[in-house]
């Protein structure tokens, strides 16, 4: 998972169903220019003008940020005193929300970002001992989650997220599913609803969720034993994610786009593992794929 994620009905309620049809899609491989990147994943976006926000690591461990325009001109994103980043969404505005661990020796602090017109604002929920932003429409409502460590679990330690909404003027709210011990949204649409995942009870498996109108739906891939993630929807309710098998070795790993209450199930071309991150207005969807050399790269997936 990438993202730590109108009413739909889901498969489980019987009124829709899952296909793994191919449909005639262009994929599109994304990789940085760098000559350090050892992997690139595409995490948020586009925007209804083509750019979209990703990150590359290093070979030193270190993650990146980056904007990518439809020209296909990158921008690096990296707040100051950050060591590992992670931009998240970018609205029609241009302004980018996301996540970067602070140099804080010996446990780095997570904190939430808002970058616009090449100026950045840090973001911290009070009282939170870790923040991350996930999205931003273009009213200016942000999505995120708090943590319980201070670093995301971004160095491997245990923990546990609770989503959030913050207005434009800066009033939080707090929510988690119903069932939910850990939550965190993945997007907010310009009309309110809010896609992203939830752990539930048994500490094990993962849901997607959809809170719209002021009611939960969860979403789970039929058939996905191990979990669903939802990681982004659009102004349409439609939704993205990744779905698993437990007790797989191979080919366990599928992204997924739930239309008007029906799933269906896609892969990159060759891909061992494919997931999708974000969805637009277009129906232009982002991503992460990683190949049969095990390299990661992102993916634009247009229709």
């Amino acid at each position: 998972m990438i993202k730590v994620f109108r009413f739909l009905a889901m498969c489980s309620i019987s009124v829709g169903c899952a296909s793994s049809v191919a449909l005639a899609q262009t994929y599109k491989q994304v990789d940085v220019p760098y000559p350090t990147a050892v992997f690139t994943e595409i995490i948020g976006g586009p925007n209804l003008e083509g750019t979209s926000v990703g990150a590359w690591g290093d070979a030193a461990g270190a993650l990146h940020g980056f904007s990518l325009t439809a020209k296909g001109v990158f921008t690096p994103i990296d707040p100051p005193d950050s060591t590992f980043t992670t931009p998240n969404f970018i609205n029609l505005q241009g302004v980018i929300v996301g996540a970067y661990l602070d140099s804080t020796s010996p446990v780095p602090v997570s904190h939430g970002f808002i970058l616009v017109g090449g100026e950045y604002k840090v973001v911290d929920v009070p009282g939170a001992t870790g923040t991350a932003l996930t999205s931003i429409n273009d009213l200016g409502e942000i999505s995120g989650n708090t943590c319980s460590d201070p670093a995301c679990g971004n160095t491997g330690n245990a923990n546990t997220t609770h989503s959030f909404l913050r207005s434009p003027n800066g009033a939080f709210t707090f929510f988690d599913p119903p069932g939910a011990t850990s939550s965190a949204p993945s997007t907010v649409s310009l009309l309110g609803a809010v896609v992203g995942a939830y752990t539930d009870a048994t500490g094990e498996l993962n849901h997607g969720y959809l809170l719209w109108l002021g009611k939960y739906t969860t979403i789970d891939f039929p058939g996905a034993t191990t979990g669903t993630f939802a990681g982004g929807g659009n102004l349409e309710n439609d939704v993205v994610g990744l779905y698993n098998y437990i007790n797989c070795t191979t080919d366990c790993n599928h992204a997924f786009l739930l239309h008007r209450g029906d799933f269906t199930s896609f892969d990159y071309p060759s891909a061992s593992f494919t997931e999708a991150t974000g969805i637009n207005a277009l129906g232009v969807i982002v991503g992460v794929f990683v190949d049969s050399s095990g390299n990661a790269h992102g993916f634009i997936r247009t229709p």
